[in-house]
């Protein structure tokens, strides 16, 4: 390190002790908000996914109810519609997982976090020893262009090209160099239809547009995470090195530090409520990204709950109750089953079960369901 930059660094611890503090109250209450669950929306949903920059998806249902949780009037059907629109597509994006994007971030967002899906090949390059990269793209475009195809569709044919390489790689591979959307009727609510792939530049038609400048995304993710430290960012993002763009906007924004002194970044006109201000219960699909979008998720998960709203590779819907987790819950049959982690007042009880109650009505109007408090995970 130059004399330079060690002076720098310590400005900066400086900087930072001298900044006011967040603790995770106030933090919770600001995501919270953010994230449009201190109180519900009327945005649509096409603007909430926008404002959102995705929602998790690796299951068909979590998009519709992470929406239900957040908008008001919402009913399924309007995310449904414009999916069917092509205003909305499923994709690979952050965190190699599957998002729900509109038609414009994933256009851009996917180029941005590119780099992370060639860095996720390496783990795959025993599998296509002797595989050309380039070649195995320019097969697969053609291929899903031609007809959108399964996974299996492509593990056959690229491994005819490619006989002595691993097939479901080689499949790894087009997915990982390829912007490969889920074609409708996948994730239209109400539909069945199995994953069939082909290119986002053909689905959507229109080509793929350069990665966005990464300070305007760093600006998007506070307006919807914040407040927020570099590595928070690039725990949702999935990206490193990202402290040069923070270090670019640096004066223009706020700066905070949280309860274990970690420097958080704002935008000046975010909001940010009061701690004590009331956050109703809120139910959210597995994978929520409220739950999976920062380094120090202390803002949501109290420390004596983690781990417990997941189980080896299966995550379980879980339940906000004063703004944090509190539970889980499924809808068994005819029946929705909510399990409290702890104790709650005869009030929140009441709350939750109302919301319950609303949150149902919303994903299946006029369907008669009986509310209990139970155990949701078999042990």
């Amino acid at each position: 390190m130059t004399k330079s930059s060690a002076t720098n660094s310590s400005a900066v611890k400086g900087s930072v002790a001298k900044a006011p503090l967040l603790d995770t109250r106030a933090l919770n209450r600001a995501t919270l908000d953010r994230q449009l669950l201190l109180r519900r929306s009327p945005l649509s949903a096409t603007d909430a996914v926008r404002h959102l920059l995705g929602l998790q998806a690796q299951n068909v249902q979590p998009p519709y109810y992470a929406l239900a949780a957040r908008l008001d009037g919402f009913a399924p059907e309007q995310l449904s519609e414009v999916m069917a629109a092509r205003e909305v597509v499923r994709i690979v994006t952050l965190r190699s997982t599957i998002h729900t994007h509109t038609a414009e971030d994933c256009l851009t967002l996917r180029p941005l976090v590119q780099p992370a899906r060639d860095r996720e090949l390496a783990a795959f390059r025993k599998g296509l020893e002797g595989v050309d990269l380039d070649r195995l793209a320019a097969l697969a475009r053609e291929l899903v262009e031609t007809e959108p195809r399964t996974m299996a569709q492509l593990r056959a044919a690229l491994g005819a090209e490619w006989p002595h390489a691993d097939p479901g790689s080689l499949a790894v591979a087009a997915r990982c160099r390829l912007p490969l959307v889920q074609v409708t009727p996948r994730g239209l609510w109400g539909r069945s239809g199995q994953v069939a792939l082909t290119t986002a530049e053909h689905w959507l038609g229109r080509p793929a547009e350069p990665a966005p400048d990464l300070d305007a995304v760093v600006l998007r993710y506070l307006a919807a995470f914040g407040p927020a430290s570099v590595k928070d960012m690039q725990t949702w993002a999935g990206l490193t090195r990202l402290r040069d763009a923070f270090e670019r906007l640096r004066p223009r924004l706020l700066t905070f530090r949280d309860s274990n002194g970690v420097e958080l970044f704002d935008l000046p006109d975010a909001p940010r409520p009061d701690p004590d201000t009331p956050a109703p219960p809120r139910f959210l699909p597995e994978f929520d990204n409220l739950l999976l979008s920062h380094a120090d998720r202390t803002r949501v998960i109290p420390p004596e709950h983690w781990g417990r709203s997941w189980q080896g590779n299966q995550a379980y819907r879980t339940l906000l109750v004063d703004g944090f987790l509190a539970g889980l819950w499924k809808a068994d049959g005819d029946a929705l089953v909510i399990e409290p982690f702890g104790k709650l007042t005869r009030a929140q009880r009441d709350e939750v079960t109302a919301e319950g109650a609303r949150m149902l009505e919303t994903i299946r109007p006029g369907t008669p369901y009986d509310i209990r408090f139970g155990s949701v995970v078999r042990r």
